[in-house]
């Protein structure tokens, strides 16, 4: 695609070693995103400048990552209609739990899709498969993904198998 179609966010720098396999997933399907840091608490006009305005400059799918509170994910859903997946950040305290019950226990109305911590690749093909019901070359893409992903468990289980075997005979 030649339009920049999923936003990826971040409240702080540290988070982008995890956000960064995000990016990853979608170069390797040809999504052109952008890389933001974007902080709920320390640059919140910037937030809300980036939230209002990610429809009308042509995204589709919003990637924010959060660690700790993790309000992030949240307060960017609450500022557009766009599909929000937050991804929770491991932390030193809680492990991420805190990131996690954050973003996943939303208010009725707000919803955010919560992957799992640290699960930034996962939450680049799950904004893939949103995108996928509008853009025919990102489903095409996502099948191949899909089948390659079950040829390399099938040929996986097979030398198991084959290697168990051997060792039985």
């Amino acid at each position: 695609m030649n339009r920049t179609l999923v936003g990826i966010i971040m409240g702080s720098d540290s988070d982008l070693p995890v956000m960064k396999n995000a990016s990853d997933v979608l170069l390797q399907f040809e999504v052109e995103h952008e890389i933001r840091i974007v902080s709920a608490h320390r640059t919140v006009h910037e937030m809300i400048s980036y939230g209002e305005s990610a429809k009308e400059r042509g995204l589709e799918v919003l990637i924010a990552g959060a660690g700790g509170a993790a309000h992030l994910p949240g307060m960017i859903a609450s500022l557009t209609l766009l599909p929000v997946i937050g991804v929770p950040i491991k932390t030193s305290s809680l492990d991420g739990i805190d990131s996690l019950l954050s973003i996943a226990q939303m208010p009725s109305g707000i919803p955010v899709a919560t992957v799992a911590i640290n699960g930034s690749s996962n939450a680049a093909i799950l904004a893939c498969q949103i995108l996928a019901i509008k853009h025919q070359e990102i489903l095409s893409k996502l099948e191949v993904y899909r089948t390659d992903m079950r040829s390399k468990v099938i040929a996986s289980a097979e030398k198991v198998q084959e290697e168990y075997d051997a060792k039985r005979s």
